[in-house]
């Protein structure tokens, strides 16, 4: 096995990150401002492969409701990450983003973007940036544990040139959590870590999408279909302060669109609602989507409206003509209430307002934009670093918390990666 050491002359100490992600690259941006040698070290030949997919559609930086809102979103690890977000609020995020060249815009939805709505602009100037600071990158280095040398920091990696060992004197790691492992986070670390004593709460999928049972002839003639201006409602949408998963409203109220897939459903307004209903899946077994397919009728106005409509009338002309109701919207009630067209007025209005979509299971964790579980919290100290092993960093998606879409998961990466490194800084410094 060939040992290699990284430190130059000029430097007084080397630092390892290992994961070239956002939280990675985030902790390099500070640590790039000291006299230490700084290496990010890769196991895919280029970094940032999930921040470029993330860019494809249009980068979601950040968001710009109010700050007290923003950190809010973040469930049972609201606390836990509240001085990370201190540090690097959404506002820093946008001044950091045009500070590297690239303008940013606010959207309809308080959605934070770069003007030009692509990731590998930002992720280019941000390279350029390290590199120019000295950090150095190794891509197609695979870290696959920790040397049995007496040194707790030497680190062993599976390279083009064959195995290699690392002497550190302080690791960042900041390897993600387990959605899109062809990216890049694919977990490969969690028995390295719980080999050494370390916790880690299994991962589960995060802002995803669900199976439903449909029937082949629907999934057939609807998969792809958008279900759009509905609202969904109901318990499993609220956190425990009543605020939705997504915050949008304070009585579990989200409105949006989805899609009707071949196995279930996905979509943003799905998303909003993922992490309660993926909890009372695996606590209870079953779980609906409910949905509000006419927000704007009150159900007394949409009675009226059905009780009125022409007994001799198709069920579908009944529901076209007295609620503008038709096609994927149409085939869904159908789909879901088999007796549909044999309810009396006041009971088609009643599920019209509130249609229940019964859930199989969340969508594979490959799928999912993002994920839950990680490096449990009791593991890690205040500064980032992993309790029973001093000078050990992690940060971004490898720890349990978990965010809503909209910017939020984004941000929390820049800043937890931020963070460790400040962490990491004064642990070496002695303050900590």
């Amino acid at each position: 096995m060939k040992r290699t050491m990284t430190t130059a002359d000029n430097m007084t100490k080397t630092i390892a990150i290992i994961g070239g992600g956002p939280a990675g690259l985030a902790a390099a941006e500070i640590l790039s401002k000291t006299q230490h040698a700084v290496t990010v070290y890769d196991a895919m030949p280029t970094i940032g492969r999930k921040f470029l997919l993330a860019g494809k559609s249009g980068l979601n930086l950040t968001h710009a409701e109010p700050y007290d809102t923003f950190a809010s979103r973040f469930g049972a690890a609201n606390d836990r990450l509240r001085p990370a977000l201190d540090a690097f609020s959404p506002k820093d995020v946008r001044r950091w983003a045009e500070g590297l060249g690239v303008e940013t815009f606010v959207g309809s939805s308080g959605r934070v973007f770069p003007k030009a709505m692509k990731a590998s602009p930002l992720l280019r100037a941000w390279r350029q940036r390290l590199e120019t600071r000295g950090v150095t990158i190794q891509t197609r280095w695979r870290w696959v544990g920790f040397s049995d040398s007496a040194n707790d920091h030497d680190l062993v990696f599976e390279t083009p040139e064959g195995i290699r060992t690392i002497a550190s004197h302080a690791t960042v790691l900041a390897l993600g959590g387990a959605s899109w492992p062809r990216l890049g986070s694919d977990a490969r670390w969690v028995p390295m870590l719980e080999a050494q004593g370390i916790a880690v709460a299994p991962f589960r999928p995060a802002n995803c999408g669900f199976d439903v049972a449909w029937s082949e002839e629907f999934a057939a003639r609807f998969a792809g279909a958008p279900v759009k201006s509905v609202v969904a409602t109901s318990q499993d949408g609220r956190t425990q302060d009543g605020r939705t998963q997504d915050g949008r409203t304070q009585d579990g109220r989200t409105q949006g669109e989805f899609v009707i897939t071949r196995h279930g459903i996905e979509g943003s307004l799905v998303y909003a609602h993922s992490a309660a209903l993926r909890d009372r899946l695996e606590a209870e077994g079953q779980a609906d989507f409910v949905l509000d397919l006419l927000p704007g009728r009150s159900l007394e106005a949409l009675t009226s409206a059905l009780e009125m409509a022409p007994r001799k009338a198709s069920f579908s002309n009944r529901l076209r003509k007295a609620a503008r109701i038709d096609g994927a919207k149409l085939a869904l009630l159908r789909e879901v209430i088999r007796n549909a067209d044999r309810l009396p007025a006041n009971d088609l209005a009643s599920v019209l307002k509130m249609l229940p979509i019964p859930l199989v299971r969340p969508r594979p964790i490959e799928e999912a934009i993002s994920s839950a579980g990680g490096i449990s919290s009791g593991a890690i100290d205040p500064s980032g670093m992993l309790r029973h092993m001093p000078g050990v960093f992690v940060a971004g998606e490898m720890v349990d918390w978990e965010a809503p879409t909209g910017g939020y998961l984004l941000t929390a990466c820049f800043a937890t990666g931020r963070h460790a490194a400040s962490g990491l800084l004064r642990w070496m410094s002695g303050a900590d």
